[in-house]
């Protein structure tokens, strides 16, 4: 393993905002990519959460995505050429806890989508259990909140810069939008939410880490994002 690593599954949404931020810093990484979930022996020998991302950085070991985002705008001042460039900080000082409560929205946003997804590829769809389907009525009420926060249609979370409160929700949002999980953003009730994930998709970042349709027997992709499905015995 090099100095600074990165494990990751190819569908996290959460990795995926990882790796972004690490492209916004112009950082190299080796990446341990992970098309399928290991067994909880192997994924334990690197985090006792079993999931991803988790980040070495030398004798450094983080997992919880937000933590190791934070941890990395904390140590590393370069930046790409694009603007807005990415924020200095998770949460401006004069605005703290009203920045770091949008990021604790857009994450248990994050995290329903997950739940509704890992339950559908289990086969346990809306319909089937409560648990799933309070998870999806949580998004037009998040969502509903979060165009509220957004002072106009022209700026992010934090107004004149790249927030991390932007990737991530531009990661989720792109999540929706690329897998078969029933759920809608319905971004055409949000406008002001629509025009920054459109800004943010057009960054090289967002390009250079981009979303795969995913559903059950995907193991892999052609080099153009097409999915390649495991082969049925019959």
């Amino acid at each position: 393993m090099t100095n600074r690593a990165l494990l990751f599954t190819t569908g996290s949404i959460f990795a995926r905002a990882v790796r972004i931020v690490l492209d916004e810093l112009c950082l190299k990484y080796e990446r341990i990519e992970e098309i399928t979930t290991p067994s909880v022996e192997d994924r334990a020998k690197a985090t006792p959460t079993l999931q991803v991302p988790t980040f070495w950085d030398g004798d450094v070991r983080l997992w919880e995505s937000s933590l190791i985002i934070e941890y990395l705008l904390s140590q590393y001042d370069s930046r790409t050429s694009e603007t807005p460039t990415l924020a200095r900080e998770i949460a401006r000082q004069a605005a703290y806890w009203r920045d770091r409560l949008v990021l604790s929205t857009v994450q248990t946003l994050g995290t329903s989508i997950a739940i509704v997804s890992q339950m559908k590829s289990s086969g346990i769809s809306l319909e089937d259990a409560g648990f799933v389907q309070r998870n999806a009525e949580r998004l037009p009420h998040l969502f509903g909140w979060l165009e509220t926060e957004l002072v106009s249609d022209a700026e992010g979370f934090l107004p004149g810069y790249l927030s991390v409160q932007d990737i991530f929700l531009t990661c989720h949002v792109d999540f929706i939008e690329n897998r078969p999980i029933d759920l809608d953003a319905r971004l055409n009730d949000a406008p002001k939410i629509q025009a920054l994930i459109e800004r943010v998709r057009s960054r090289e970042s967002l390009r250079n880490n981009p979303i795969y349709w995913w559903e059950p027997g995907v193991i892999g992709y052609e080099d153009d994002g097409t999915p390649i499905y495991q082969e049925r015995v019959s």
